[in-house]
């Protein structure tokens, strides 16, 4: 007679043949509290059918049993993605200018004709109480003290051709120039060094102020948001599931994907341009939805094991139901973010090859990693709970009795919940039809900072203006000089709106003229962008004499960026919503819940956004959040928030139809598969959606404004996406349709793949006995 027992791993088996030489199986297992002794509580093992799983329950079928060789091989390409990313890595890069247009073509002059303007500038202000004999001496040491510091070429006192002398004489501007062409590359140290220089000569009725994108990176306080993130979210996790052991597999999938998503940057950046906030985004949407991912398989794997699977079938049957959403809920993200690459700007696909990338990574560690680390703990997922805590998600409390009352409250009044959820959306939507488009700049910078106070500077002594230069890039015949342009300046300063127009300079080649013109009205100001259309449709045609004239600077630029982004809008949202709704029609096999899918996340996201706006107004809402005066939106953050919240309100939406289908499927009542659904995942989305909500709003502090709005966006449409809509709208149309919100015309039926979202949860439930052995016998 031959026997193994294999005690090590909490199982004993053992195979025997029979008297007729039948092979039978003997299996003894450890309870599935774990690992509590049979005798603390009341016990019975039981005989687990044998059932056909399909690949992703076989891919945690053999990394749970291979557990050892997956860690090692997530250890092993963490290492070797980071080392090439330290080795081979790109820098990055971003052009937020639109291609092909009349203000890119002006940039692309400067930077291949003007290689003295190529370098990177840095603002000197200088104010004086009034006119003294020295000004000009201590003006003259402060410059001659700047020019010595590190990566300064060039320093142009305000007595220079370039500098600027206010009328009263108080307001002084002179420039510097970097050998660097990118404020990223200049240290923050040396910049600092500059920020000190300017300290120290502020003194005796002298203020001097720097102003300049790199001098706003050197006083941006340095924000671990991610940090932060993790740790809230670590709470939260701890609160609602209880344990040590069962609040740490969603951390450690989270942050083994983050690890290897963010080495995968630098190697995005040496085939295209990625953005240096794009970082940060990755980081924001891989922490949220590994966390968010591996919480909902996490419940299901206690739920199966209340049901009284052993933890390699628990795993199993896990990743083959819960996995299946995961994948479907990651795959829509990636939609959402492919539908970017129709907006024609090489600085947003990189932003969305990046957070693709983070996102298959965590779809990944969630099918792979997390089964190998059940493989380790999942007997042991209750240890070390938490007095008093975990009462949410208790093993073996499946469904909520109080989120059972709410589905019944919302069926007996349906038509009143779905108006009022729709009514508090658009009225949440509505101060996005105020909203101003355009770059913050400098004047948007928090008070207190040099960056805000150069800026304040210049506006008291030019002009509004100022700060916002049009600079016209020319074209001229070789030999003529400057004198081809004269009938031009004449026009453009009798221009109304134009407060002055510097002399033109030419470059060495002699072939191209650069004019600064300095309008009367802010950057930000409305007519300063009609002041830049005049130019170009008027201005600039009748008095050109045959030049080839370009309109460019930051307020030509984003105002191209903006008629750029508005022109092709329609293709990302009608793309995403296309896609996004194919894929649910294949998993849901419904056309009405995929239409039904689409118009609720669109009212999500529109909510989203006049929250936005309300917040950059700068009213009481700004000023909790850092936003002290109205500041423009930025054409491109709507499309990024679009894309992502897309994305994201579809998980909720694939985790909670999902468990509705699949007691739809097994009872064939539209109604209690509705309440089924909710009371089944109306705990873990709404602890999911807290989650995400914490990890974006810990980018709300961050002084990156591009960061601060993106985080108050996302952070607003999870928070109402996962109350308005998921606890109330959806279960108040699910109600009003009845078995009609299931159905499919019979010609898609035909023609399209079974998805089988939901997976095959009867396959996994252990066989109903009467009475079950202490040891079960099987007939192999």
């Amino acid at each position: 007679m031959a026997y193994s027992n294999v005690m090590d791993t909490g199982e004993a088996a053992g195979y025997m043949p029979n008297k007729q030489g039948v092979g039978m199986s003997i299996t003894v297992e450890r309870p599935p509290h774990g690992g509590e002794d049979p005798s603390s509580r009341a016990w019975r093992p039981h005989s687990e059918p044998v059932v056909k799983v399909g690949p992703l329950g076989r891919l945690a079928g053999f990394a749970y049993r291979r557990r050892g060789a997956v860690l090692l091989g997530w250890l092993v390409a963490l290492i070797a993605m980071t080392g090439l990313a330290m080795t081979v890595g790109g820098d990055f890069e971003a052009d937020y200018s639109a291609p092909k247009s009349d203000s890119s073509a002006a940039q692309q002059l400067l930077q291949q004709r003007f290689a003295a303007r190529s370098g990177e500038e840095i603002d000197v202000v200088v104010t004086v109480a009034a006119r003294r004999p020295d000004t000009r001496a201590e003006v003259a040491a402060l410059f001659s003290q700047l020019a010595r510091m590190p990566h300064v070429v060039e320093a142009s006192s305000p007595y220079s051709s370039r500098g600027l002398v206010s009328a009263d004489g108080t307001v002084l501007l002179g420039h510097l120039r970097l050998d660097v062409t990118d404020a990223a590359d200049m240290p923050v140290s040396d910049t600092r060094q500059l920020l000190s220089v300017a300290e120290n000569r502020s003194v005796d009725g002298m203020t001097v102020a720097l102003g300049g994108q790199a001098v706003s990176a050197a006083e941006e306080a340095p924000l671990n948001s991610e940090i932060i993130g993790i740790v809230a979210a670590a709470v939260i996790l701890l609160i609602t599931l209880g344990s040590v052991v069962a609040a740490g597999l969603p951390i450690l999938v989270a942050l083994a994907g983050l690890g290897v998503s963010l080495s995968v940057i630098p190697l995005v950046a040496l085939a295209m341009p990625v953005p240096d906030w794009s970082t940060s985004l990755a980081a924001m949407i891989g922490i949220g939805i590994g966390i968010d991912y591996v919480l909902l398989m996490i419940t299901r794997y206690r739920e199966w094991r209340a049901e009284g699977l052993s933890a390699e079938r628990a795993t199993v049957a896990t990743v083959d139901t819960a996995g299946r959403a995961v994948v479907v809920a990651g795959s829509t993200v990636v939609i959402s973010m492919l539908g970017l690459f129709a907006m024609g700007l090489s600085f947003m696909r990189g932003a969305a090859v990046v957070t693709i990338a983070a996102v298959l990574v965590v779809m990944v560690a969630a099918v792979t990693l997390f089964p190998a680390l059940l493989g380790y703990v999942g007997r042991h997922v209750e240890r070390l709970r938490l007095p008093g805590f975990g009462n949410l998600f208790s093993a073996g409390r499946t469904t909520g009795r109080g989120f059972a009352r709410w589905a019944a409250l919302v069926e007996r009044r349906r038509f009143l919940a779905a108006t009022v959820g729709v009514a508090v959306l658009v009225g949440l939507a509505l101060p996005m039809t105020g909203v101003h488009f355009g770059f913050p700049d400098a004047g948007n910078d928090p008070a207190g900072t040099s960056t805000r106070a150069a800026y304040n500077m210049i506006e008291s002594g030019f002009g509004a203006g100022a700060n916002g230069p049009l600079l016209l890039v020319a074209e001229v015949s070789p030999g003529r000089g400057v004198t081809q342009l004269d009938a031009l300046v004449t026009g453009v300063t009798a221009t109304p709106g134009v407060a002055a127009v510097l002399p033109p300079q030419l470059n060495q080649a002699g072939d191209t003229a650069v004019i600064t013109v300095l309008p009367v009205t802010g950057p930000q100001d409305a007519a300063t962008g009609d002041l830049v259309r005049v130019l170009r449709d008027h201005v600039i045609p009748a008095a050109a004499e045959g030049a080839t004239v370009h309109v460019g600077g930051v307020t030509a630029i984003s105002l191209d960026g903006t008629a750029n982004v508005v022109r092709r809008l329609p293709l990302l949202i009608g793309g995403v919503v296309l896609l996004s709704m194919l894929l649910l029609l294949v998993a849901f096999r419904s056309l009405v819940i995929a239409v039904k899918a689409a118009m609720l996340n669109l009212l999500s996201v529109a909510a989203a956004y006049g929250v936005v706006a309300y917040v950059l107004e700068g009213g009481w809402a700004g000023h909790l959040l850092g936003i002290d005066n109205p500041t423009p939106l930025p054409a491109f953050i709507p499309v990024l928030m679009f894309a992502i919240l897309f994305g994201l309100s579809m998980d909720y939406e694939v985790f909670l139809i999902s468990r509705m289908r699949e007691s739809y499927l097994r009872t064939g009542r539209p109604g209690p598969a509705v309440t089924s659904g909710l009371a089944a995942t109306a705990r873990v989305i709404t602890a999911a959606a807290a989650i995400m909500v914490v990890v974006f709003a810990a980018f709300v502090p961050s002084p990156e404004i591009f960061l601060k709005i993106i985080g108050v966006g996302l952070a607003t449409a999870i928070l109402v996406d996962a109350t308005i809509v998921r606890m109330v709208l959806v279960p108040a149309v699910m109600f009003a349709l009845g078995r009609r919100a299931w159905w499919m015309p019979p010609l898609l039926e035909r023609i399209l793949p079974h998805l089988h979202v939901e997976g095959h949860a009867a396959a996994h439930l252990p066989a109903a006995e009467p009475q079950r052995p202490l040891i079960s016998t099987r007939v192999l």
